[in-house]
């Protein structure tokens, strides 16, 4: 065999390494895409994108997540009455429904108080579990409250 022949064998026994080291990396590799919206509803209070409250949230957009994947979005609350309110926060119409036992969202401010034409940030934080799957779109309504 000539060294051009050796060539061409090594050359190509580098090429099928390659080709299947590639193929065992994508065999170990996976991901899931998870698209996401929300919708907010605000009771007794305005919530705003910025602290001049000129911009309403009506919806929160929390972008691709995967598993594991944590997002805060921040907002700004106003207590538009005349009396100081306890500001809470829940989540309704999970679409689909299983989607909330993966998808949780939490925010800073659960049970705080806010004054009469005061505004206070406000950190949302939205969080999708390690173990979710077959779910690949998902929305629901999020409902900031103050009560008084």
């Amino acid at each position: 065999m000539g060294s051009k022949s050796h060539l061409t064998l090594l050359l190509a026994s580098v090429v099928l390494a390659l080709v299947g080291a590639a193929a065992v990396t994508g065999l170990l590799t996976t991901s899931r895409t998870i698209g996401s919206s929300g919708n907010v509803k605000a009771i007794n209070v305005e919530v705003y994108w910025d602290s001049g409250c000129t911009q309403v949230v009506d919806q929160i957009d929390w972008g691709t997540l995967g598993p594991g994947d944590t997002l805060d979005k921040t907002v700004y609350v106003e207590n538009t009455g005349n009396a100081p309110l306890s500001l809470s926060m829940s989540c309704s119409g999970w679409d689909p429904m299983e989607a909330g036992d993966y998808i949780t969202l939490s925010w800073d401010r659960e049970g705080g108080t806010v004054s009469p034409g005061e505004v206070v940030e406000a950190v949302l934080t939205l969080s999708v579990s390690n173990s979710i799957s077959g779910i690949t779109n998902f929305s629901f309504n999020i409902v900031i409250e103050g009560t008084g």
